[in-house]
């Protein structure tokens, strides 16, 4: 039996690693993609998408699966190459600090599965920027150093010429990558999935998770969302990225996600359980003034 290609998808915090997974759940075209997540929060998969939830899997229209691998990536990609009917494609989110080619070359210690690359989604906005910060610089150059294919997300925020500018240093801080700009994690499966005739192996590397803190926060129900929003963006707290489902002062259902000072909020559709990740730099995010904000129980 032919082993089964695993697509490792990385990139930092907020760049648009699940928005580019729901577009291709909701456009695999028949295939059956399996997609494994092991972040700081939970994957929203888009609600119109899920059948069935049971046991720690999701089951999606079309065939596909979501499930968490924890902290058992090899167990869980044995599973899935076990399955019967299996995947025909396995997606791999990794965690936002993550180092996606330590990733693929633990995966590959796995039976009956083989890469089929390393996708890293950029902001395309800020990634320039966030390359030279002093803290988490180094994350950032070593993502893309491991790209063999390099979305280019978030590309309707850029000038023409900010656009031009920004593919010639990517052409440098990912030698070899092919470069996919995208508007809203907008991009073919056909253009990601299948396209490489020799994806690389990947090398050990320590994450950076190290330099990161968490905080989940399950706040009292009848939030004001988008002021919340604004201030978890833009407030003193060390939020560098936030994401999660609450309830207004009218019951209705939304999702809350703030990158850097930028925040949004849009409509959502159960079943989501509420609550709010929101992820900082250790020695900076403000645990106590959160909860505070947000009236809510850590």
């Amino acid at each position: 039996m032919a082993p089964l290609p695993v697509t490792v998808i990385g990139g930092y915090l907020g760049a648009g690693k699940t928005t580019l997974v729901n577009h291709l759940l909701r456009h695999a075209a028949g295939r059956r993609l399996a997609v494994l997540v092991n972040e700081f929060g939970d994957l929203p998969i888009d609600a119109d998408l899920i059948e069935a939830e049971e046991d720690g899997m999701i089951s999606i229209a079309g065939g596909c699966i979501c499930c968490s691998f924890g902290s058992d990536l090899i167990g869980a990609l044995g599973d899935l190459a076990a399955m019967e009917p299996r995947p025909d494609h396995i997606l791999v989110e990794s965690s936002g600090v993550a180092i996606p080619g330590a990733i693929v070359s633990t995966m590959l210690l796995a039976e009956g599965i083989r890469s089929d690359g390393i996708v890293v989604v950029v902001d395309g906005e800020t990634v320039r920027q966030r390359a030279q910060d002093d803290y988490v610089g180094d994350t950032i150059t070593r993502q893309l150093s491991d790209a063999e294919i390099v979305v280019v997300n978030k590309t309707d925020l850029l000038a023409p010429a900010a656009q031009t500018e920004l593919m010639a240093w990517l052409a440098e801080a990912a030698p070899g990558a092919i470069a996919i700009p995208a508007e809203r994690g907008r991009v073919a499966p056909g253009a990601l999935l299948g396209v490489l005739p020799a994806p690389g192996a990947g090398q050990p590397a320590d994450h950076s998770d190290r330099l990161f803190d968490s905080v989940v926060l399950t706040p009292e129900s009848g939030q004001p969302v988008k002021e919340l929003a604004r201030n978890l963006a833009t407030g003193p707290h060390g939020v560098i990225r936030a994401k999660g489902y609450l309830r207004d002062i009218d019951g209705a259902l939304w999702l809350i996600q703030t990158v850097g000072r930028r925040w949004e909020v849009t409509a959502a559709q159960g079943p989501h359980e509420t609550g709010l990740v929101c992820i900082g730099f250790r020695d900076r995010l403000d645990r106590d003034g959160l909860t505070a904000l947000v009236g809510a129980t850590a």
